[in-house]
């Protein structure tokens, strides 16, 4: 097996933190170039959409999205990131972290990939909305989630925290959120965190 990557993206360093949590050395990781206006060959070959990450086996098609990719290594390696007792708060938080990365990414390229005098800044304002929503919900009421084991859950809110530092660093997200502040501080120190800083 190997993972089609790109060390930029959120999505793709769930994976790889997923797959360093996991122990699965055994996966190469492979970096490719994907765009929405056409990517690798490689990439739109394994995922029609062109989306990173996909995850190639030998014995099937390919994999993807990110969230079908981690479940996929997880029940692959025995792993505990998605618990039973907490199964659905672990989905619900982990597509929570996706919304936040989807909107981060959104503005992203559309600032990369529009002309600045056709850039809509409504659409842009709404997804920077969504992200701060996201963030307040984390912080009001996920808390207690964040806690203990590492789940699946807290890879994915580490991960799109860590782009929004990456990205979006013009928009501190830490104000008022202090115990979301606290908790991603020592989440970013683990080292399959530290191991896959965006670059």
């Amino acid at each position: 097996m190997y993972l089609l990557s790109s060390p930029a993206s959120p999505f793709a360093r769930v994976c790889r933190v997923t797959l360093l949590d996991l122990g699965l050395s055994e996966v190469e990781v492979r970096d490719v170039t994907a765009n929405p206006m056409g990517g690798d060959a490689a990439l739109n070959a394994a995922n029609p959409s062109g989306k990173i990450p996909a995850l190639v086996r030998e014995e099937g098609p390919a994999i993807y999205d990110s969230r079908v990719i981690t479940q996929f290594l997880n029940a692959h390696a025995g792993g505990a990131l998605y618990p039973e007792v907490s199964k659905w708060n672990v989905l619900s938080l982990e597509a929570n972290a996706n919304a936040i990365m989807e909107a981060a990414v959104g503005i992203v390229y559309e600032k990369r990939l529009r002309p600045e005098a056709l850039q809509y800044q409504p659409w842009l304002e709404a997804q920077w909305v969504k992200v701060t929503r996201s963030l307040d919900a984390l912080e009001a009421r996920s808390m207690p989630l964040l806690q203990g084991p590492v789940t699946a859950a807290q890879i994915a809110i580490g991960c799109a925290l860590g782009y929004l530092d990456f990205r979006h660093s013009d928009k501190d997200w830490r104000p008022s959120r202090p115990a979301l502040t606290a908790w991603a501080e020592t989440f970013a120190a683990r080292p399959a965190m530290v191991a896959t800083v965006p670059g």
